[in-house]
């Protein structure tokens, strides 16, 4: 990936003229001063690991698999979230590992592990790097230094049971290397979330990804049904059943745990059959409101899409309900719903014909296939917008949350009015406007659903403290309108003070007994998820 933003660098463009004068007309957005830094003027700390701890490194995984170059050094540096890439674009590489390393199984991974408990060597668990909480930054004090464990080699498809519906795959794996080989045996996992084609396996569970078919296939943590888990106290192996009443499920220490109590070396996933038929298209409602009832209406009575997301009257009018694209829809679009069915041709053409009937009865208009198949198509792009917006001096981020049904309108108007306060213009008088603030609808439940934010600001002198203290305003929002403070993005650093509040005082001493249970010298992912 891009070392300062997202993916692939073919692929990054730069805004049009019309657009940079629309930001500027509209929210006082002006061009940096200074353009981003070049590769070679990240600054870089010096290699804190010592020969001795260096040479018990290259025994642990080999020599070739012990790397201190500036260049795998800037590419394993942070996430890609706003405040993560406009450090990289200022030079800051403060945060880089003292090395990376490349293990090429489960038991280089558990030596490693011996080696950097011994060392005091801090150890953050690395798959595609699409934190976007801060997830990667591990604490570096009282620490003899901080590696990389990059499980890019971990990369196999190591069985499948098609008895079973079951695949056993390793971590290292990005999900689309994983469906290239699942489909080889006729069978997808249905996971598709934005950091698809760059996100791994390993990092699905370890943040508790939700794709956007999740309406379809279900959250990642639903497709796990085993893990295998490196500890410095040694392996965890969980899943012997779909479901046990052998006690507390122990898989759900590991989901979600983002490096912090183990890393995971292997998981046996639920797979499906692949979809013959796959059809999208849009819907309109009048409004945000309508088209929430529309959407609760399926989750809870059924028929469920396999894709199921609404745009409220903002996104869909500056045009990001549809990815990729920025000022192409009329004012009066109202509210835009992106359907999605996938499966067998007769229970695609079923489940459409009874989810028109619902969503007719309830306000809806069929818009056609048109709007799916360009949501469709574009799905994966919308990071690459945000690359250049921030090029063109814009400050730009996403947050997430969910809560259930009824308390939607509070917490959509709770994040909305937070944002527009938090980034509005400190002099009214100035040049600078108030955000613009978009949400969408990206995962429904019967008893609830996800609220996804998109933030479009005028930069400030100090984007990156701007972006911060927004940040903290609306993690506090959140809690106090009742929403959880992640449904699918983590905890990392940027939400580990809200997600203390979230579980509590008794909840913050489990964790941490668990912590220190399998990571006693707390060289994992120190100053991750536990407050």
């Amino acid at each position: 990936m891009l070392w300062s933003g997202w993916g692939d660098p073919a692929k990054a463009a730069e805004l049009p003229q019309s657009v940079r004068k629309l930001l500027r007309e509209l929210l006082g957005v002006r061009e940096p001063a200074a353009p981003p830094a070049s590769f070679g003027e990240v600054r870089l700390g010096p290699v804190a690991l010592s020969p001795l701890v260096l040479a018990d490194l290259r025994k642990a995984v080999g020599a070739d698999h012990v790397r201190f170059d500036d260049d795998t050094r800037i590419r394993h540096t942070r996430g890609k979230s706003t405040p993560d890439l406009l450090r990289m674009r200022a030079g800051d590489g403060s945060q880089a590992p003292d090395a990376v390393l490349l293990p090429g199984s489960h038991e280089e991974v558990l030596e490693v592990l011996r080696v950097c408990e011994r060392h005091q060597v801090a150890v953050v668990p690395f798959g595609g790097g699409t934190s976007v909480v801060g997830g990667l930054a591990a604490d570096r004090r009282g620490f003899a230094g901080v590696v990389a464990l990059d499980l890019a080699r971990l990369d196999r498809l190591v069985s499948v049971d098609t008895e079973s519906m079951i695949a056993e795959l390793e971590p290292g794996l990005r999900a689309p290397q994983a469906e290239q080989l699942l489909a080889g045996h006729g069978l997808t996992l249905g996971h598709f979330p934005q950091s698809y084609e760059y996100a791994t396996l390993g990092g699905f569970a370890a943040a508790r990804s939700s794709g956007q078919a999740s309406a379809g296939y279900g959250r990642f943590d639903d497709m796990v049904v085993g893990v295998t888990v490196a500890t410095p106290r040694g392996t965890l192996e969980f899943g012997r059943a779909p479901k046990s009443a052998a006690g507390p499920d122990l898989r759900q220490l590991v989901l979600g745990s983002e490096g912090a109590f183990g890393v995971i070396t292997s998981l046996r996933l639920r797979v499906r059959r692949a979809p013959v038929a796959k059809v999208y298209e849009g819907w309109r409602f009048a409004s945000f409101k309508a088209g929430t009832a529309a959407l609760r209406r399926l989750a809870q009575d059924g028929p469920t899409p396999t894709v199921l997301r609404l745009s409220d009257e903002t996104e869909t009018m500056v045009g990001l309900a549809k990815p990729g694209e920025i000022g192409g829809v009329q004012a009066d679009a109202g509210c835009l719903a992106i359907l999605g069915y996938e499966g067998e041709d007769d229970d695609v053409a079923h489940r459409r014909e009874r989810t028109a009937g619902t969503l007719s009865s309830m306000g809806g208009v069929y818009l056609g296939p048109e709007p799916g198949e360009a949501w469709a198509h574009g799905r994966f792009a919308a990071p690459y917008l945000r690359d250049a917006l921030l090029s063109a001096g814009a400050t730009v981020e996403t947050l997430e949350t969910a809560c259930f049904w009824s308390g939607i309108p509070r917490l959509y108007d709770a994040v909305r009015l937070v944002l527009s306060v938090a980034l509005g213009p400190a002099d009214p008088a100035g040049e600078a406007a108030a955000p613009l603030v978009m949400c969408h609808l990206s995962h429904v439940y019967a008893t609830g659903a996800s609220l996804y934010f998109t933030v479009v600001a005028a930069q400030s002198d100090d984007p990156v403290g701007q972006w911060a203290t927004a940040k903290r305003a609306v993690n506090e929002a959140i809690v106090l309108a009742g929403g959880t403070i992640s449904h699918h993005h983590g905890v990392g650093t940027d939400h580990r003070a809200a997600y203390a509040e979230e579980i509590g005082e008794l909840g913050v001493e489990i964790l941490r007994a668990v912590k220190q249970r399998l990571d006693p010298a707390g060289i994992l992912n120190p100053g991750i998820l536990i407050p």
